[in-house]
């Protein structure tokens, strides 16, 4: 006798067998995963404490740095330049010769301004090489004669005078002694004129003679202080006017720096501070000193300009340099720090972790100022709270074996 056909399974039975096959699955994973938890070793973590310190309080700004002093040397006579010395970088020191226009010119006016001076020194009747101007007018050989003539003009009259008494001498003849007198009184007076003319003559030559040296002197530039030659306008050889641009000479120990200065923070800025500052490129910190602060606030940027003064004996700083800079404002506030390898950041958050029962808790911080590897923790933990050194890769949960 032939078996009947076997009857298939219905969509029931099928998802019953199914289900009962996940249901098993998820069992064992989960099983898996706590035994592996169970089984994972302990991590050991080193824990350090978040301690109360001090941070000075600091007002950070950027700024530009620029030369104490910065010159445009100009030709203050005419005439081709003959030396120039420098060049961009040539370092010099006050009083340096910077350029040197061609001397041929100035020493032959100097010569000749020196053959007037003796000349007029010889009229006057003085050492030609002197220095002493000075003379009593009736000294001069001038005042001499003319007053050797006044005298025989005044024995003449005086003769002439007691003939005419006597009655030898007719008053015509009196008349033209007495005449011939008072001509050489008027010329004695004038020799007196003349004698403080020629004085005033070799005033004259001798302030032709300074400024012919003054005008050697001023062919010759030299430098007003100490810096560096910022730029060469021009060659040797060319003939400069007055006024014509030779060389630019910037100061480069102290240098300033130019800070706008937040308005809402402008009132904690004085005079004195200390400003820490980089400069653009270099990791170096420079220190300086508020020395000026502007009378007003600018009404377009709301910010204060203030203007430090940054020693740089060794010119590592150049002007012009942009730079990060803080006002310390007040040179220690009290502050809770911690290490800055010991704050996690993601995603915009910013924590530590903390160990609870031997397993690891993050704590939500906002942090404040750094200064060097510790970081200040304006909100989140208290000082003294235990916290893990070196977070890693640890997460929430996780067990772990505080050290340290």
């Amino acid at each position: 006798m032939p078996r009947p056909p076997a009857r298939p399974l219905t969509h029931s039975l099928v998802g019953l067998l199914l289900s009962g096959a996940l249901v098993s699955g998820c069992g064992g994973d989960a099983a898996d995963a706590t035994a592996r938890d169970e089984a994972a070793p302990t991590r050991k973590v080193r824990m350090v404490q978040s301690v109360a310190g001090t941070l000075p309080r600091t007002i950070p700004a950027t700024g530009t740095l620029a030369a104490e002093d910065e010159v445009v040397l100009n030709t203050k006579v005419a005439g081709r330049l003959d030396q120039l010395p420098v060049d961009i970088g040539t370092a010099v020191r006050t009083g340096d010769t910077v350029a040197v226009l061609d001397l041929t010119d100035f020493h032959l006016r100097e010569e000749q301004a020196q053959t007037a001076l003796a000349q007029a020194r010889s009229r006057l009747g003085v050492p030609l090489d002197g220095s002493d101007d000075d003379v009593a007018p009736e000294q001069t050989a001038l005042a001499r004669q003319t007053r050797a003539v006044l005298e025989q003009a005044r024995l003449q009259r005086t003769r002439l005078a007691d003939l005419w008494k006597d009655g030898i001498l007719s008053r015509a003849e009196l008349d033209a002694a007495e005449a011939d007198y008072r001509v050489a009184e008027a010329r004695a007076q004038e020799s007196i004129e003349e004698v403080g003319n020629r004085r005033a003559v070799v005033a004259e030559r001798r302030t032709q003679l300074s400024i012919a040296q003054q005008q050697l002197a001023d062919a010759t530039l030299r430098a007003p202080f100490d810096g560096v030659v910022r730029e060469r306008h021009l060659s040797v050889g060319r003939f400069l006017a007055v006024g014509e641009p030779v060389v630019t000479i910037v100061r480069m120990h102290p240098l300033r720096l130019r800070l706008p200065v937040p308005e809402r923070e402008a009132a904690s800025v004085q005079m004195g501070q200390r400003v820490e500052l980089r400069a653009e490129g270099s990791e170096a910190v420079y220190a300086g000193t508020v020395v000026r602060l502007s009378p007003s606030v600018n009404e377009a940027t709301r910010t204060l300009l203030v203007e430090a003064e940054v020693p740089n004996p060794e010119h590592a700083l150049r002007p012009g340099a942009f730079a990060s800079a803080e006002i310390v404002v007040h040179p220690a506030e009290d502050a809770v720090l911690i290490p800055a390898g010991a704050v996690v950041a993601f995603a915009g958050v910013t924590k530590v972790l903390t160990v609870s029962d031997g397993k690891i808790v993050e704590a939500r911080v906002r942090t404040g100022r750094r200064r060097g590897d510790q970081i200040e923790i304006l909100e989140g933990i208290a000082a003294g709270t235990p916290i893990v050194a070196e977070p890693g890769s640890l997460t929430a949960g996780q067990a772990v074996a505080p050290e340290g």
